[in-house]
């Protein structure tokens, strides 16, 4: 069983669940701590009193949310002990929190990315006066990509003791690596016979 990072999940998951989380998250946490406030009894918060209960949860809620985001509009104000408290355990949770968010966001959007196409077909073709194996990398961004190094595997199934095995086998290239790929390269692995591809 592979070890769970809950970092890298979230800076290599995509961008619509990355935010639906952080939402998630938001709501969740303001809704722990409006329950606190609410459970404390009316009259904890000066500002927060309702006709009904549920109006009362609803202006526990806000308070939260203004506490944890450190917004602070003053329409609401804790006025005992236990919701000085809490408030104060809020506030705490909102600045790491928001700190949290703020490295997971920059580390998504600051982390070199780099896209590379392939050509659909393999070539068989005559290279040198023997045949080759070829097939050509792009860069898709405008960026020029430096120190680009290729590694080029062959997977073959192999009869071993009555069962198909897979081969792994890394083919030689012309150049393995190139100092910058502006648009294009071509990958080219020479063979060692004068008709035949060992790739």
């Amino acid at each position: 069983m592979r070890d769970f990072h809950p970092y890298l999940h979230l800076i290599n998951m995509h961008w619509a669940p990355f935010f639906g989380l952080l939402f998630l998250g938001y709501l969740v946490v303001n809704t722990l701590f409006a329950l606190a406030y609410f459970g404390l009894g009316p009259g904890q918060l000066a500002g927060a009193d309702a006709s009904t209960e549920s109006g009362r949860f609803l202006n526990d809620f806000f308070f939260s949310a203004h506490t944890l985001s450190t917004v602070g509009y003053g329409s609401i104000s804790p006025k005992s002990l236990g919701s000085n408290i809490v408030a104060a355990v809020e506030s705490l949770v909102g600045v790491l929190g928001f700190a949290v968010a703020t490295g997971l966001l920059f580390g998504r959007v600051s982390r070199p990315s780099a896209k590379i196409g392939f050509s659909e077909s393999i070539l068989i073709t005559p290279y040198q006066d023997i045949q080759s194996l070829q097939f050509r990398v792009v860069n898709r961004r405008r960026n020029d990509l430096m120190e680009i190094e290729a590694r080029v595997l062959l997977m073959t199934v192999e009869e071993k003791e009555g069962q198909p095995t897979r081969q792994y086998r890394q083919l030689k290239l012309e150049r393995d690596q190139v100092l910058f790929m502006p648009l294009t390269w071509t990958v080219v692995h020479p063979s060692i016979g004068k008709a035949r591809c060992s790739g």
